[in-house]
């Protein structure tokens, strides 16, 4: 499309509210979900560290 000047961009013939409202809307949910998944990443990576120690702890346990 050819927009006339950045205001006519800005109001998207009328429906600026809703196409920029729409846009960041997501980009707050993506933004949202890359923080969700750094914070479950870090607690499967906590859990998993967790689980490795106690299984080197049992082995060596067994071995004595």
């Amino acid at each position: 499309m050819n927009w006339g000047s950045w205001s006519n961009f800005f109001q998207m013939g009328g429906y600026g509210l809703y196409v920029w409202g729409s846009v960041a809307m997501t980009a707050v949910l993506v933004v949202g979900e890359v923080g969700a998944l750094r914070l479950r990443r870090t607690a499967l990576l906590t859990q998993y560290g967790r689980w490795l120690r106690a299984a080197r702890r049992k082995n060596n346990e067994d071995k004595a």
